[in-house]
Order: structure tokens, then C-alpha cells, then sequence
């Protein structure tokens, strides 16, 4: 049984992984008082025999996680950091490392699961696109932006885009709410649309496109093709690191 963890930029996700299947699962907000709601959750959780974490957050995140995980197992986590090459997948970064592990992990994900050659979305706090062809090589991706993060940097840098409400997604919009977040969500799903034409040439003419992230539900339906949405794509990637290092050493 080993215990996965997925520290994001908004929220900590986490999960029991036993014979290949999720059979505790859990979710926080970096708002929330993580050391209290981890201990009150995990109390009643089986101890894991590994605990193997991903994290894009602070590590003054990562230390208040490890010390919750240390003092509810009597376990510390093994944090993977991205790497050239693992389970069949190769970066595309010339410093590898610099690739965000929560990237790679989801490429890993794709590429076990048989999706590749595919295109990878993953709408966050920021919108990355990365490209894998069937022989599992990253071909190399974009980051913009994610639409929530757009509308708040326009608010921010402005003195009079004041809406009063959340706005709605129109194709042609007629008040100030509903123009910012069309053009924010409209630009998101317009820079996936050019990644998947981009790509699609090195994919082999027709690869499949997933979207993971929180706001993957809501920016699916505005991309001009069919797509896959693929919730935990981290946490899965990580159940395939771990299976494939059962003794927790580093993947060759």
C-alpha cells in the first residue's frame, strides 16, 4: 500500500494506491489548516508501507505535508523530481529538471494508459500543453496562463474592469462581466485548438487530447474537437513511477 501525494499550486490531492486501485482518496485547499485536516483524515487511514509525492508548491508546503504524513505513519515522503527519462517516456527539456514534475508525471500517465500519440492540457492556475508521440517522446509543450488566472491578472492591472458578477461565456458579449471571462476562457481553449494543430503533424495527423486540472469540465466544451477529460492524471502517473520502483529506489 503506498500512499501518493500531489501538492499543486491551489490544492493538496492525495490517495492510497493498494493492488492498483485508489482506496482512500482526499483533497485540500492550501486555505484550509493542512496539519489539522491531514491528522484528523489519516487517523483513521491504514499506514502505508511508501509514501511518494509530486510537488509544484512551496517547500515550506512540502515540509507541513511531510511532517503530517511523518506523525500519522511514522513514514516521510520520497519526493520525485523530474528526470531525462522514466517509464518509457523521454523529456524533452534540455535541463530536465526544469520541466514541472506534475508535467512529466501526466505524460507518464498517457503513456501507460496507451494514449499516446496525444496532447496533454492541464488547466489550472496556469494552462500547459505538451505534445507525446507513440514512442514516448516529449515533444515539448507551452504554458500560458489558466483563464481564472487571466481574469484576476486583468482586475489587477486595471482601475475601471470592475464587474459586479461573474460573468458568462457568450459568443458575442454585451456587459463587462461577460466579455472578460469569454475572452479569458475563449483564449484558453483557442491556444489549445493551435497546439493540437501544431503538434498534430509530429503526431502523426490525429492524436487524442485529454484535459486534466480543475477547470477541465468547464473549458472542454468550448475547444472546436472532441477531447478526453482525465481527472488525477498526477496521482496516476505517480501510481506508475511507484509500481515501477517497488523497492523505492530511483528509476534507472
Amino acid at each position: 500500500m503506498i500512499l501518493l501525494l500531489d501538492l499543486g499550486n491551489t490544492r493538496l490531492k492525495f490517495a492510497l494506491l493498494h493492488e492498483g486501485e485508489f482506496t482512500h482518496r482526499g483533497a485540500f485547499g492550501w486555505e484550509a489548516d493542512i496539519a489539522h485536516e491531514l491528522a484528523t483524515l489519516w487517523a483513521d487511514w491504514p499506514t502505508p508501507e511508501r509514501i511518494v509525492g509530486a510537488s509544484v508548491a512551496t517547500s515550506a508546503r512540502e515540509t507541513a505535508v511531510a511532517v503530517a504524513a511523518e506523525k500519522a505513519f511514522g513514514r516521510v515522503p520520497r519526493w520525485v523530481r523530474t528526470p531525462a527519462q522514466a517509464c518509457g517516456v523521454t523529456n524533452a527539456y534540455a535541463e530536465p529538471h526544469r520541466l514541472g514534475v506534475d508535467r512529466f508525471l501526466a505524460l507518464v500517465d498517457a503513456y501507460a494508459a496507451g494514449r499516446a500519440p496525444c496532447v496533454l492540457a492541464s488547466v489550472g492556475t496556469a494552462l500547459t500543453l505538451d505534445a507525446l508521440d507513440a514512442d514516448g517522446r516529449h515533444l515539448g509543450g507551452w504554458i500560458a496562463p489558466g483563464p481564472v488566472l487571466m481574469q484576476q491578472s486583468i482586475l489587477g492591472a486595471t482601475a475601471q474592469v470592475r464587474p459586479e458578477r461573474p460573468g458568462t461565456v457568450r459568443d458575442l458579449a454585451d456587459n463587462t462581466a461577460d466579455g472578460l471571462a469569454s475572452g479569458c476562457w475563449q483564449a484558453s481553449a483557442a491556444l489549445i485548438d493551435r497546439f493540437v494543430d501544431r503538434s498534430a503533424p509530429l503526431l502523426g495527423g490525429a492524436p487524442t487530447v485529454t484535459l486534466g486540472g480543475g477547470d477541465a469540465d468547464v473549458l472542454a466544451p468550448l475547444l472546436e474537437r472532441e477531447v478526453t477529460i482525465v481527472p488525477d492524471a498526477v496521482l496516476r502517473g505517480l501510481a506508475v513511477w511507484a509500481d515501477a520502483q517497488p523497492d523505492g529506489a530511483d528509476i534507472p
